[in-house]
C-alpha cells in the first residue's frame, strides 16, 4: 500500500486551508482564520508486503481521519492511497464495496460480532458477503479459526466466550477473506493487559507464518514497539516521524516523539546493532603470513584485540597479547553475534565473554562490536530514572 500526499479538510472552502498550510500555517492557525478544521495534512508513506506498520498517536493527531481515508469512509481532499496499484481515492463508489471485500478487511476496538451468529458463522460472514457458498466459506473459516485455536468453540455464541476469544472471532473473521491489507483500529485496545498480551502473541505468530501486510493503529507506545515492523507518530495531522522501533527510541525526531518514552524503559527493545560500535576493535586481513610484528603493528600499542577477517569480512578470529603483554600471531575463536539481537541475549553473551564480540549481518560480515562497556553505556542512557 502507498499513501501519496494525503490531505483531509473539512469545511466548505478545503482549497484556502490547504494554500495555508502549504504557506507553513498550522492546523490552529487555518482554523482560527477560516473556520476550517484539517484533520490530515501531506501525509506519505508507503506499507511493505509483509510488514505490521504501526500508526500512532495521541486523540486528535488524524490517525483515525487518516484510516477512515485510507478505506474511503471518507472522501479524501487531495492525494492518493495505492492498494495494488489502485487509486482507492479515485475509485467510483459503485466499485468501492467490491475494492473493500478483495483488497481490505478491518479489525475493531469493539469486536463487533453478530450476537445470534455461531463463532463459524461470524467467521464466515465475509466470504458469506462477498458470495461464497456455504460449503467453502465454512471449510476457509474453519482453517482460519484452527489458525487462532478456536476450531473447538466454532458452534459457540460469542456471548459463551472471552473478551480475548471474542477478539479472536474478530481476526479470523478478517483474516479468512484473505485481503491485501489488514487494518487493525485499536484492535486489541479493549482487552485487559493479560489478553491484550496474548492477542500480540498471536498476531505474531501468525506473522511469522503468514506475512501479512498490516496496518495496525494504536495510542500505545510498547504495543507499537512489541509488534511493529516500523511505526509512524502522527501530530496535528501530519506524520512527524517513520521508523522501525530501534531507529525511534535511538533518535527521536522531536520533543513529542520523545514524550511518547516518558515512564518507559526503552532498553528492552534494544538489539545488538544499537549498542555495537563500528571502529572500537582493530581489524586485520586474514593471511597464512599473519605474525607477531602484523599484529603489533594493528593493535599498534594501545589495543588489546584485533578481529580477524577474510576477504568476504567474515570473522575468522581474533588475535591479541600473550600473558607478558607481547603481540602474539594466534588466531583464537570467539562467538558472533547478529544484529538484530535482543539485549537479554546480548548482555547474557557479553558479561560471559573476557573480549570484545564482533557483531555481524545476516550474511555473516562484520559490522562491528560489542563490550561490556559500551552495553552499560546504552543501558545507562536508555534507562536514566527507570533503573
Amino acid at each position: 500500500m502507498v499513501v501519496e500526499g494525503l490531505c483531509k479538510v473539512f469545511g466548505n472552502s478545503p482549497k484556502q486551508a490547504l494554500d495555508m498550510l502549504a504557506g507553513g500555517a498550522t492546523k490552529e492557525e487555518v482554523f482560527k482564520r477560516t473556520g476550517q478544521i484539517v484533520g490530515v495534512h501531506n501525509v506519505s508513506f508507503d506499507v511493505k508486503e509483509g510488514e505490521i506498520f504501526v500508526l500512532m498517536g495521541l486523540s486528535g493527531s488524524g490517525k483515525s481521519t487518516l484510516i477512515r481515508l485510507i478505506n474511503r469512509l471518507v472522501d479524501p481532499t487531495a492525494g492518493k492511497v495505492l492498494i495494488d496499484g489502485r487509486d482507492v481515492a479515485a475509485v467510483p463508489r459503485s466499485e468501492l464495496t467490491a475494492l473493500r471485500r478483495k483488497d481490505m478487511s478491518m479489525v475493531f476496538q469493539s469486536f463487533a460480532l453478530m450476537p445470534q451468529r455461531t463463532v463459524l458463522s461470524n467467521a464466515a460472514f465475509g466470504l458469506e458477503v462477498a458470495g461464497i457458498g456455504r460449503k467453502q466459506r465454512e471449510a476457509r473459516a474453519m482453517t482460519v479459526l484452527e489458525q487462532v485455536g478456536l476450531a473447538p468453540f466454532a458452534q459457540k455464541l460469542p456471548s459463551q466466550l472471552s473478551g480475548g476469544m471474542q477478539q479472536r472471532v474478530g481476526l479470523a473473521r478478517a483474516l479468512a477473506v484473505n485481503p491485501s491489507l489488514m487494518i487493525m483500529d485499536e484492535a486489541f485496545s479493549a482487552l485487559d493487559p493479560l489478553k491484550r498480551k496474548e492477542m500480540q502473541n498471536v498476531l505474531l505468530d501468525l506473522q511469522r507464518e503468514q506475512q501479512r501486510t498490516i496496518l495496525f493503529v494504536s495510542h500505545d507506545l510498547e504495543e507499537a514497539m512489541r509488534i511493529g515492523t516500523r511505526i509512524a507518530i502522527m501530530e496535528g495531522g501530519r506524520v512527524v516521524q517513520i521508523g522501525t522501533p530501534q531507529e525511534i527510541i535511538t533518535n527521536p525526531a522531536d520533543d513529542y516523539v520523545q514524550a511518547f518514552f516518558d515512564g518507559i524503559d526503552t532498553s528492552r527493545y534494544l538489539t545488538a546493532s544499537d549498542l555495537m560500535q563500528t571502529d572500537d576493535v582493530p581489524l586485520i586481513k586474514h593471511s597464512p603470513q599473519i605474525d607477531a610484528s602484523s599484529v603489533a603493528a594493528t593493535l599498534n600499542g594501545s589495543a588489546d584485540y584485533a578481529f580477524v577477517l577474510d576477504a568476504q569480512r567474515r570473522i575468522r578470529g581474533f588475535v591479541g597479547r600473550d600473558e607478558n603483554g607481547n603481540a602474539a600471531p594466534q588466531i583464537n575463536q570467539v562467538e558472533c553475534i547478529e544484529r538484530d539481537m535482543t539485549l537479554d541475549d546480548v548482555v547474557h553473551r557479553v558479561v560471559a565473554s573476557r573480549s570484545p564480540l564482533p557483531v555481524v549481518n545476516a550474511d555473516g560480515s562484520y559490522c562491528g562490536s560489542v563490550n561490556k562497556t559500551n552495553v552499560l553505556k546504552v543501558l545507562t542512557r536508555h534507562r536514566g530514572s527507570h533503573v
